[in-house]
């Protein structure tokens, strides 16, 4: 009798199409889900028949009461190598083997210059209304050369981001707790003296921080306040590093000029929610990671870390 593999969230329905599932076949049911479960329990009765899982990014929590409601299951695979949802402890109790797969910080880093270019010569409107036959021309596009790009994080994604911004002729600077100038030096960025420095003196200011309880809420009503009225603010990052209702506040009061944003407070995204409607907002429904190129890996991985699984050596391990 064949294993039972649920892949989770395959909202485009391509996991079985941009790898090669084949050498499962005698072994492993792999049945795809293309929408998402709205609850635990939802996602709790889906999962009931299922030996494997494989779940996209951070998108699905894992918690403890989970792990007790799916007896059967024995690996669960989630992309990438780092996953803040999975309660590792729990899955280790109901012996369940989790493991990971590579990943590459190239489509967020894309997909950052995809918003703030979009926000900054006025894409979206001035595209909607060439084809809708309105007015040709409405918007004065903020340039980049010369002005200061203040990147909150220069880690693996923001230190390539700030390659661009140096590309583009922009000064770049950047922040967070850890960083050093020797880094900054490295990088060939400056390093600003604060947090609060570098949202008063940038005129695009890009998140790229890992969710901790140090980052979580580092931008709300006090910092934002802090920004140019002229100024955008990126986030690819994680939505709780910003504080949703201020930034939505600060959107309807034009206290700045536009975001760009790729994360959420709930996702996907309710149809009622305010961030669909928000003034100045470019928004996008987290796809950071979303390329052919990351999907073939992440399936491609997760084909192999089930082969190794039913060979009894499971690989790259995350519990």
């Amino acid at each position: 009798m064949r294993l039972r593999c649920a892949v989770l969230d395959d909202f485009q329905n391509v996991a079985t199409e941009v790898a090669d599932w084949s050498p499962l076949a005698d072994d492993v049911e792999v049945i795809p889900f293309t929408t998402h479960f709205p609850d635990a329990d939802a996602l709790a009765a889906a999962l009931a028949d299922f030996d494997i899982v494989v779940t996209l990014r951070e998108r699905v929590p894992f918690p403890a009461s989970l792990f007790a409601r799916l007896p059967r299951l024995k690996l669960l695979i989630a992309s990438g190598m780092r996953n803040s949802v999975i309660d590792y402890a729990a899955a280790e109790a109901h012996d369940v083997t989790v493991c990971g797969t590579a990943s590459t910080s190239t489509p967020p880093v894309e997909l950052t210059w995809a918003l703030l270019l979009g926000l900054a010569r006025g894409i979206v409107e001035e595209s909607n209304a060439l084809r809708s036959g309105g007015p040709w021309q409405s918007t004065v596009g903020a340039d980049l050369h010369g002005r200061r790009l203040g990147l909150l994080g220069l880690g693996k994604i923001g230190s390539r981001v700030a390659q661009v911004g140096l590309a583009f002729g922009m000064h770049v600077s950047a922040w967070s707790q850890n960083l050093t100038k020797e880094y900054a030096d490295e990088v060939g960025v400056q390093l600003a003296a604060s947090k609060e420095e570098l949202l008063t003196e940038s005129d695009f200011v890009s998140v790229h921080l890992a969710l901790s309880d140090r980052t979580r809420g580092l931008l709300g009503a006090p910092e934002l306040a802090l920004l140019q009225p002229t100024a955008y603010l990126i986030n690819t990052s994680r939505a709780a590093i910003v504080d949703q209702e201020a930034l939505l506040t600060a959107l309807h009061e034009g206290r700045i000029a536009g975001a760009g944003v790729d994360v959420f407070d709930i996702e996907p995204l309710p149809a009622d929610h305010p961030m669909r409607t928000a003034p100045r907002l470019l928004a996008t429904p987290h796809l950071g990671y979303v390329s052919r190129a990351n999907y073939a890996t992440y399936y491609g991985q997760a084909v192999e870390n089930i082969q190794a699984y039913l060979a009894g050596s499971p690989v790259r391990r995350l519990s």
